[in-house]
């Protein structure tokens, strides 16, 4: 019997969308960019003022040199549009050094706001007066408070996020709801969901100022279903944010998480970002 899509206990959650995103991770042929700096000579990098590229419709780009791990660097790129996106990998390729790149992961998802409370608070409202998810009344009060939620400065910067000053440490993971017999995400209940994520935003304040996170969705875009970038002025903030979501009922539960990247902003020119991690052309 198939369940009733209008029902609370089937309902997704309402998003918001920002800017897509593409995380690019990837390796050097350090003997290869060998070869190439000492045809081209020493690249430099005076030029470079800022650890990223800023765009005129608003998105950037940025390299982190990677630390501990089986990649070199991952180039993170935000923009409005997919083919933005199509637009900002085709000149990260063009730079000086991306020849000797070669490709480890790759991560396509777009910046999301998940309005779990919201569409549960109007999920009962619809069942108290009789009604169902998605009917009239539903949608004409739903479109009005996502305008509200939309504009409130807080979704905006989560729709539209920059760099934050004064925190050059990076972190990015992928990360998926478990789908698994007795520990299925998708079979609870809204209002259930809506609990779990409401504790769970609570323990990431606990390190507003320390860290800024960045959440992306990528369900029909990725494997994983969620990609969660974590700037930050100590790494050991990382461990413990982490560690303590990872207590979280949800996360205990519900959460699979993949590899994690970490690393440091370089320049935003890839060549210099590149000498850095070889340590220097010949």
């Amino acid at each position: 019997m198939n369940a009733d899509r209008t029902s609370p206990s089937a309902t997704a959650p309402e998003t918001l969308e920002g800017w897509y995103a593409l995380h690019q991770i990837f390796s050097i042929d350090r003997q290869k960019f060998a070869a190439l700096a000492a045809e081209r000579g020493r690249h430099d990098p005076s030029v470079v003022q800022s650890t990223h590229s800023s765009t005129a419709d608003g998105g950037w780009s940025a390299n982190v040199e990677l630390i501990g791990s089986r990649a070199d660097l991952m180039a993170m790129h935000f923009r409005p549009t997919l083919d933005g996106i199509a637009e900002a990998q085709r000149a990260f390729h063009r730079q000086f050094g991306a020849a000797v790149l070669q490709p480890v992961y790759s991560f396509l998802s777009v910046t999301e706001a998940g309005l779990y409370h919201l569409t549960a608070e109007l999920a009962r409202a619809a069942s108290q007066r009789g009604g169902a998810v998605g009917d009239e009344a539903y949608t004409e009060e739903l479109s009005r408070r996502v305008v509200k939620e939309r504009d409130s400065a807080h979704v905006q910067r989560r729709l539209f996020p920059q760099i934050p000053e004064g925190m050059r440490y990076v972190s990015f993971y992928p990360m998926s709801k478990r789908r698994t017999v007795g520990q299925n995400w998708y079979a609870l209940s809204l209002d259930e969901r809506s609990r779990l994520m409401h504790t769970h935003g609570m323990t990431g304040r606990r390190y507003a100022g320390r860290i800024v996170q960045i959440i992306t969705g990528a369900i029909g875009l990725d494997a994983w279903e969620w990609g969660v970038t974590l700037f930050g002025k100590d790494p050991l903030d990382f461990k413990k944010l982490v560690t303590d979501m990872r207590f979280d009922e949800v996360s205990a539960n519900y959460a699979d998480f993949g590899e994690f990247y970490v690393g440091t902003l370089g320049a935003g020119d890839l060549g210099a970002s590149i000498e850095t991690i070889v340590g220097g052309s010949p």
